[in-house]
């Protein structure tokens, strides 16, 4: 049971992940970094893509347990 709830958990944080990547494929982030920052804006947009993939994939655990 626990590894099935492992890998269901894991599943839904990498579709999660995706659809953060591509949501924030969206925003143009050339305005707000530095130039020759490459590396750094990197970073930030696959933290970015990291905390939001973990708030909606936590938000939908916890709706879901609810039912």
């Amino acid at each position: 049971m626990e590894l099935t709830l492992f890998l269901i958990k894991a599943f839904v944080y990498v579709i999660v992940f995706g659809a953060s990547l591509y949501a924030l494929s969206s925003l143009n982030f050339e305005k707000l970094i530095r130039k020759n920052m490459v590396a750094q804006a990197q970073l930030l947009y696959i933290f970015l893509a990291m905390c939001m993939a973990y708030l909606v994939g936590s938000f939908i655990f916890v709706f879901f347990r609810n039912f």
